[in-house]
């Protein structure tokens, strides 16, 4: 029978809005971790069927299917394909999804999943033009709600009690953790530095904040709701604006020994789950235990737990319903002080979790993130 198993995994670092990466046209970012990923695998990129590309932001320079014009800048041959996949947050988590589907109907024998978004050029909602995605049926049934993620994240910490003081700590901790992380090189496997075009090198992700307290956290502002009317979600406890890619090469375990490589671990279960749009953000709860279920595996099978922080209050509903060991989710840090690069962060998290996994020799890995929508992935990892 065959499967689909990562080869590889490789991220650039994650860069601040208007930070290092700021400078390297998306296509190019995309375009190293291409190049990077293949060589790393010592695979000819002739052998690739497909690069399949996460991007939310398709419009301006992320247009005209970033996934092929990134291969073909990569210097792949002309014969190498490429699509581009919008699945709002989850783009390039979904691209895997898509990738090891590929692999195992036999419609690829060796392909690349990930994502980039460089939301310093191609700023959070360009693609909208000024226009409403949303047709007059849509609104009818959802009362005319403009969804918006930033509510959706304060109805979370309505719903399920969150305080701001708990929004705060959390935040702090994934800095905390991403700070251990960097100064104990855990990242430094997974990430090929780039070459900007001052010719300095960016090599280390950049939202990472050292110190900081409760306290301090507590005198910023809250974005979405006012406090006098119960407002919780402020910049500092929400993911960040961030530039960023990331590249997983992917083929089947026959394929890998006919080639000589040695794969590091196995997509093991891919679900989807869909919720209330208006919320938004809870998906990841039933996609989880819809991902469990599917793979015959409980909460404490799981090792290892990525769950993109697009607001603290995402992951801590989670944590509340699943009630997954906090000490395994996210070990490394997350999108409050890693980054969120839309597109790129589903394979972001991913090539971390894969990292993490064979690092500290864990089975199984589950990763979900909330997206646009109401929807989520899921996916179960397991380790070769």
């Amino acid at each position: 029978m065959r499967d689909a198993v990562i080869v590889e995994a490789v991220r650039t670092p994650v860069g601040k809005r208007n930070g290092g990466l700021s400078g390297v046209h998306p296509t190019d970012l995309s375009a190293h971790v291409l190049s990077t990923v293949v060589q790393r695998a010592g695979v000819d990129p002739a052998l690739v069927d497909d690069v399949v590309w996460g991007c939310v932001g398709q419009v301006g320079e992320q247009t005209f299917d970033i996934a092929r014009n990134a291969a073909l800048g990569a210097g792949f041959p002309e014969t190498v394909a490429g699509v581009t996949v919008d699945r709002q947050c989850g783009s390039s988590q979904q691209a895997v999804h898509f990738a090891a589907a590929g692999l195992i109907a036999g419609h690829y024998d060796v392909v690349i999943a990930g994502g980039v978004e460089s939301m310093s050029r191609v700023p959070m909602g360009s693609s909208l033009l000024d226009k409403v995605p949303f047709g007059e049926r849509y609104l009818a049934r959802y009362n005319g709600a403009f969804p918006n993620q930033g509510v959706g994240a304060e109805m979370i910490a309505q719903r399920w009690g969150l305080s701001r003081a708990q929004l705060d700590e959390f935040a702090l901790t994934s800095h905390e953790k991403a700070a251990i992380a960097q100064d104990e090189g855990r990242f430094d496997a997974q990430i090929e530095p780039v070459t900007l075009p001052d010719g300095t090198t960016a090599a280390r992700d950049e939202g990472v904040r050292r110190g900081g307290t409760v306290e301090g956290l507590g005198g910023l502002k809250t974005v979405f709701k006012p406090v006098e009317d119960g407002g919780v979600i402020t910049a500092a406890n929400s993911s960040q604006i961030s530039d960023g890619s990331a590249a997983l090469l992917m083929t089947t375990s026959e394929k890998a020994a006919e080639l000589g490589l040695t794969p590091i671990a196995r997509v093991h279960t891919a679900v989807l789950a869909g919720t209330d749009p208006v919320i938004m953000l809870t998906a990841p709860i039933p996609a989880t235990q819809k991902a469990l279920a599917k793979a015959g595996l409980k909460i404490d099978d799981i090792g290892a737990f990525e769950v993109n922080e697009a607001f603290a209050s995402v992951p801590l509903a989670w944590l509340a319903d699943i009630g997954a060991d906090p000490k395994a989710m996210n070990p490394n840090g997350g999108a409050i002080a890693l980054g969120h690069p839309l597109g790129g962060s589903g394979a972001r998290l991913m090539t971390t979790l894969v990292h993490h996994m064979r690092d500290n020799g864990i089975r199984y890995g589950l990763q979900t993130m909330c997206e646009g929508g109401g929807q989520a992935n899921a996916t179960i990892i397991e380790l070769l």
